[in-house]
């Protein structure tokens, strides 16, 4: 018995060792993006076109997105934290804080998307075309607007949300309800 014990132990240990080596891979990069620390419970990381958010709240956007959609983020991004102010960024693109349209105009206009701000109901009515984009969809009706850029919801209200960020402009973890909204987007995004 002693005689096939050791071979016995020895290649099973081989095959374990061989299994996890196999597991193994040179490559340190990741191709599936990560979630950010904080991200709700049973979140699913995001595909590949998706932005993600960073851990400090700001949206990282992936290696194929266009510029216009660079600049989009970007723009979000410097208002991201932003205090909710009822008219907020219609008078002055650069304000204190921002109201809900007054954020989606500022972030398409940093896109060239729009040369001047709308409130909600002209975007429901008059911006972009009817239809999600590809890269950035705008959801307006006449009380309320926010919008989608690159997968991610940018939004001042945090209605649907599990993680209690507040109201102003922020990235959120869920999508919401689109649900008495009109859907528009830019052509070609």
């Amino acid at each position: 018995m002693r005689r096939w014990c050791l071979p016995l132990v020895l290649t099973i240990f081989a095959l374990c060792c061989a299994a996890g080596a196999s597991a193994q891979t040179d490559d340190t990069t990741t191709t599936e993006p990560s979630l950010p620390p904080g991200a709700p419970v049973g979140t699913e990381p995001p595909p590949a076109n998706t932005a993600t958010i960073a851990p400090n709240g700001t949206a990282v956007p992936p290696a194929n997105t266009p510029l216009a959609i660079r600049n989009a983020i970007r723009a979000a991004n410097q208002i991201h934290r932003k205090t909710y102010i009822w008219g907020g960024g219609h008078r002055s693109w650069r304000d204190r804080g921002y109201d809900c349209s007054g954020a989606v105009s500022y972030v398409l206009h940093a896109a060239g998307m729009l040369s001047y701000p709308l409130v909600s109901g002209q975007l429901a009515k008059f911006w972009g075309a009817p239809g999600a984009g590809s890269w950035i969809t705008v959801y307006a009706n006449k009380v309320h607007t926010y919008m989608v850029i690159a997968g991610l919801r940018f939004d001042t209200s945090p209605r649907g949300e599990s993680v209690n960020q507040g109201r102003g402009p922020r990235w959120r973890y869920t999508l919401r309800t689109n649900t008495g909204f009109r859907v528009r987007h830019y052509p070609g995004f």
